[in-house]
């Protein structure tokens, strides 16, 4: 394979999901699944709400892309589950109240469970990352009055509360391997933007972490956030400090996602500061992938890029298919004898 012509900028991101990874270019999405039998499952979309004219201003784009990238991040999690166990989906037995929201809003008892199961996740993260550490700072007010230092401790907090998370969370077994999925995704896109031929030999050569990873953009969401909630003032009203924070959320979020897209693409030395943070963080998000997961990171990335024609993605799952297939028995001995040499060729050339 002849190596391309290496490109200036990728503009395809994605994430690490249970035993697959989606990836996004600013017109398409695809998600690619490696079910349990071995197979490579897929599914892509067209990306709307990329598509706008107002999803290119800056600092509204950041606001686009990090609704979006909620928004996405929850419905890929739960086609991801879906397309793993498809039949054991299909056995769900919904409870009472599962049905009964089910026939009032149209939706199958998988998705309304995981709707469910969204809506506690994100009242948790409201809890552990925004009540918690205004809560906890409150507790200190009566030795400090400086609004600014409050502030500032109640930034470090929630970051602290952040770090301790993802520590915790990288122990479960199965988010483990979708921090390495999360891995392949990134030395897919490495591969790719170094104009390697993309192969799961290649890409397994490059590093795991990326300076535009969405690790590296929440920490700088939280940094920044620091920044601007310091000059806030500190009023004894949690909910009046509480709703400030979630007001000038998406405004952060802008700004950081303007500042993510520069420091990621230039290299002097104040860039790579500005970086550092955020690749330091990624040795908890991301773990070396397996030859495996690099082809299903491979497969979406290369539908999202929609350089390809669907006959090539369909041989690419073709090579990449990982599961047994059982071989009929010889008609005749003559015949078992050809099989034989064959699956003798096959194991030695493996």
């Amino acid at each position: 394979m002849n190596k391309r012509e290496k490109p200036d900028y990728c503009s395809v991101g994605g994430q690490g999901v249970i035993e697959g990874v989606m990836m996004k270019s600013p017109t398409h999405s695809a998600l690619a699944v490696r079910k349990e039998d071995g197979s490579i499952t897929t599914k892509e979309w067209d990306n709307k709400i990329r598509k706008s004219k107002i999803a290119k201003w800056p600092v509204i784009r950041g606001v686009v892309n990090f609704v979006d990238t909620m928004i996405m991040g929850v419905g890929t999690i739960t086609d991801a589950a879906k397309m793993l166990d498809e039949a054991n989906a299909d056995d769900y037995e919904p409870n009472r109240f599962e049905k009964f929201v089910a026939k009032k809003t149209g939706k199958s008892a998988m998705d309304v469970m995981m709707v469910f199961a969204v809506i506690v996740a994100l009242a948790l993260a409201v809890g552990l990352f925004f009540i918690l550490p205004t809560f906890l700072t409150g507790l200190v007010k009566g030795s400090i009055t400086s609004p600014l230092l409050l502030n500032l401790i109640d930034g470090l907090v929630r970051l602290g509360i952040f770090l301790a998370y993802m520590i915790l969370v990288g122990q479960m077994k199965d988010i483990k391997r979708v921090f390495m999925y999360h891995g392949a995704e990134h030395k897919t896109i490495a591969c790719y933007e170094a104009g390697k031929p993309l192969t799961p030999e290649n890409a397994k050569t490059f590093r795991r972490f990326h300076p535009r990873c969405g690790t590296s953009y929440l920490l700088l969401v939280m940094m920044i956030a620091i920044i601007v909630y310091a000059f806030l003032g500190w009023t004894d009203n949690v909910l009046l400090r509480f709703g400030t924070r979630i007001l000038l959320l998406p405004l952060i979020a802008g700004v950081s996602y303007e500042i993510l897209k520069l420091v990621a693409k230039y290299d002097g030395w104040f860039f790579r500061a500005i970086r550092w943070p955020g690749l330091q963080l990624q040795r908890l998000t991301t773990k070396e992938p397996d030859e495996s997961m690099l082809e299903v990171a491979i497969v979406a990335f290369e539908m999202a890029l929609g350089e390809k024609s669907r006959d090539d993605i369909e041989a690419m799952l073709e090579q990449y298919d990982r599961s047994e297939k059982t071989e009929e028995p010889p008609e005749s001995a003559e015949a078992g004898e050809e099989k034989g040499t064959e699956s003798g060729t096959a194991a030695e050339t493996a």
